[in-house]
Formats: structure tokens, sequence, C-alpha cells
């Protein structure tokens, strides 16, 4: 039987165990820190070749204390919450302060607002539920298509309940549920092969997307987006235009812009972006958000991993940069306020600033007449993988569902498509903003630093012009 533990539990414990006594003393003469505690429990389900391939249940619990002087951040952490590890985890991160007589920052603002439910997704379904439902999709796919010579299917849900103490024995708190889905199908047609995927997940329980028409109709994406690429001809390469369609395709917003938009590159002067706050960075009529109070969405969080609320933040309006994305510390070297964007993976990391749900809104062009548009050139439904040099901008992405579009036209699916450019530059390309932005189905997981956080991507229909595509001829 396992135990759950709440974020109650973890503050009576570390309360009990002297944790803002041993706070206090470490953060005399410095400018910000917390103790930041944190259980969670996750679980993954992974059906493959017809069988349960694996299936994993993981607890983990501890805490982390940091102290901040200046830019030095000193981080100590631990798997176990008792006096000694907050003593010994003291004692290190304090070789962070330069002396004494600096003014403590402000805590927080409180907050009462709830942007998801106390739920345990790991509480239901039960197990044979679960591995039920895992069958009875690789079961569906195969049966809608001889075609089909492979099925993967995953559920995965966690459970994350935090509590921060500050030393102006404020202590603030949140539970975060999470879940994602995702079906991958493979496709094989006169000794040709290709896959297609899709996914679903949020901030709620699992019958949220395993309910039986849901969950299929994940299933039915991946199957036609296998069947696509499985009629795909090989992509044209040069300088064209392209149209970038919604939703998921703004995962190249988020890695080639949005990461530029964060306080600690700015603030380090080594984003594209430094110092042109206030100056058109893009085309007029884009309009860039992060947003981390959407209900229930996968990037969405109550309180970031600092205390400190979520917001709504601007970032470029009309084409004018307006906003950064803020942690505490980075918010106070530049002079500004935090805006709800301090977040870390887990205890064991220092929170740094991150993107909740990025996105671009929406313009005045129907998505039809933008495709409609298009003389010649390459139409990128869904974006695959991709890198991206953050301080620069420039990326490489590989896409996983495009069209080749000719006199407004699509022609074909295309295979081999990379798209080749920077963010800052791109931005300023755009000629076209659809009315139809969104958010992708939530499956985004954001990288930096090391650490790995869920987010939210999502944008219009877009036209840019002039960007390289890689392709086969």
């Amino acid at each position: 039987m396992t135990t759950t533990i709440n974020d109650s539990d973890l503050t009576t414990r570390a309360l009990s165990e002297g944790a803002q006594e041993i706070l206090a003393n470490a953060l005399l003469g410095a400018d910000d820190g917390e103790i930041y505690l944190e259980n969670t429990r996750s679980e993954t389900f992974m059906w493959d070749d017809g069988r349960l391939k694996s299936a994993g249940f993981d607890s983990e619990e501890g805490f982390g204390l940091r102290v901040v002087s200046g830019e030095a951040t000193g981080y100590a952490h631990s798997n176990e919450i008792s006096k000694a590890s907050f003593g010994r985890a003291s004692e290190a991160a304090q070789l962070a302060k330069r002396g004494k007589g600096f003014k403590l920052g402000e805590a927080p603002q409180k907050t009462n607002r709830k942007l998801y439910d106390d739920v345990d997704p790991l509480s239901a379904p039960s197990f044979e539920s679960k591995i039920e439902t895992l069958a009875q999709v690789d079961a569906y796919v195969r049966g809608k298509d001889p075609r089909v010579v492979q099925v993967s299917v995953s559920m995965a849900a966690s459970k994350k309940d935090i509590a921060i103490i500050r030393n102006d024995r404020d202590i603030a708190t949140d539970h975060r549920p999470l879940v994602r889905v995702n079906v991958s199908v493979t496709l094989e047609k006169d000794g040709r092969r290709e896959t297609g995927s899709s996914g679903a997940g949020a901030r709620m329980m699992y019958d949220n997307y395993i309910e039986d028409s849901k969950i299929k109709a994940i299933a039915d994406e991946a199957l036609r987006i296998a069947a696509v690429n499985l009629e795909a001809i090989a992509a044209p390469a040069g300088e064209m235009d392209v149209v970038l369609g919604a939703g998921w395709a703004g995962v190249l917003l988020h890695e080639a812009v949005g990461h530029g938009l964060e306080g600690d590159f700015n603030r380090k002067g080594t984003s594209a972006f430094s110092g042109k706050m206030g100056q058109q960075v893009a085309a007029k009529g884009v309009t860039v958000v992060d947003d981390g109070t959407l209900q229930d969405r996968r990037g969405s969080l109550t309180i970031d991993d600092e205390g400190t609320p979520t917001e709504r933040t601007v970032l470029i309006e009309d084409g004018i940069l307006v906003g950064y994305m803020q942690d505490r510390l980075n918010a106070r070297l530049m002079g500004e306020k935090s805006t709800g964007n301090g977040r870390r993976e887990s205890f064991a990391h220092a929170p740094i600033p991150r993107m909740t749900n990025t996105f671009m809104e929406s313009g005045d062009k129907d998505p039809a007449e933008i495709i409609a548009s298009l003389k010649k050139g390459i139409y990128c439904a869904a974006l695959g993988g991709g890198q991206v040099d953050i301080t620069s901008g420039k990326f490489v992405f590989q896409t996983s569902e495009a069209y080749l579009v000719e006199n407004g036209k699509i022609i074909a699916p295309v295979k081999g498509v990379t798209l080749i450019g920077d963010g800052p530059t791109a931005l300023t390309q755009i000629s076209m903003i659809g009315n139809d932005s969104k958010l992708d189905e939530g499956v985004g997981t954001c990288g930096k630093g090391g650490q790995g956080v869920p987010v939210g991507v999502g944008q219009p229909t877009v036209m840019i012009h002039g960007l390289t595509v890689g392709g086969a001829g």
C-alpha cells in the first residue's frame, strides 16, 4: 500500500524539525531565499508489440534550501527532511553570502485562486482498468487498418505536492496533478514504413482522456498522420514561403523566440532581444503572450516554484517588445517584478526563469485564405524535433506533417522537410496571421539548464516569407 503525503504533511514535518529557525539564520545578510519542500508520486505505462512492455511507479520527496546574495546563489538539497539535513544544507548554501546589511526581498503576493482541482490522477482508474484500456486501443487501431505493423500506447500521471517556506513565516503550498496519454502507429505499404503520433494531457484526472471516444480520437489522429506520411513524396529544398499550422507548431515560437525573452538571458545580455525593450522586434500584428493562469493546462501553475502567483505576461505586443519572463532573482537585479516564471524541475534544482504556456495570439485572417495565398511553398501542419541556439534564436526543425503547396492548392504530402532560420528574423517575416490561435493538446516538455518542466505552446496559422527549407531536392 502506498502512503499519500500532501503539502500539509511536508510542512508539519519541516516545521517540527526547525526549518524556519534554520532558514532565518541562513538568510541573515542575504537578499532572498527559501526552503522548497516537495513530494512527487508518478506512474508510467507502456504498451508495445501487443503487450504491456513496462509499468513503473516512483515516489520521491525532499527539500532544497536557497540563499541568494547579489547575483550569487547558494543551493543545497536533500531527500531527507530532518533537522540535521536542514542544518547541513544551510551551511552549504550560506557560502553565497558576501556579508551583511542587505535588505531581504519582500515575500510573493498571496493568492486564493485554484487553477486545477486537488485531485490524485494515480488513484483512479484501477491498475487493471488502465492495462485494459491500453490493450483496447491497440486492438482498435489494428482493426482499423490492415497496414498497421506497430502500435505503442503510453499513459503517465503524477501528483506533486509542494510547500515553500520563507523567512517571513508565510508558507505557500500547491497541489499539482498531471496526466498524459500518447499513441504511436506505424504503417507499412510496399516495404515502406511510416509513423504517426498523437497525444494529449492536462492537470486533471485520467478519465478526461481515456474514456472511449476521447482516446480513440487520439488513436485516429496518430493513424491519420501515419497514413499521410506513407503517401508523402520527397520535399523540395531552397528558400521559400512557409505556412505554419495552428497549435503544436508553436513549439518553434517557444524554442526560437520564447527562451530569448526569459529574464536571465536578457540581464546577462546574451539574448538576441537584449536591450530592445520598446523596439519593433516582430511584424505588426504579432502579439506573443506567456500565460500560466489558464485553467487545467499542462504549463499552468497556481504559484511558481518561488511562491509567486503566475500571471498573463505580454511579451511582444503588435510587434513591439514590451516584457520579459522573470523569476525573483533576475527581476530584482533588473529592477522589475517577478512575473511568476520562477520554475524548477524538482527539489534538487534551483529555480530559473522558465515559460509556462507561451503562444502567439490570433490575427484576422482565415486559415484557408492564408494557404490559398501561398504560390509555391510548404504548409507545415505540425513540427517534430529540432535544435535551437537559445541566445541567437537560430533553429533547425523537422516536420512531422507537411504538404507541398502550389498556386494555393495542396499538391501532396512531403517528407524530409527541415526548416532553417532564426527566431528574431522569422518574427519580422510574418505576413499573415490566422484567426485560429490555439494551444497544443498538452504534451510539451521544455528543457533548459539541465531541467525539464511541463509547458504549453501555441499559435495561429501564420505565413512566414523566405525561410530556408531543407529537403531531398
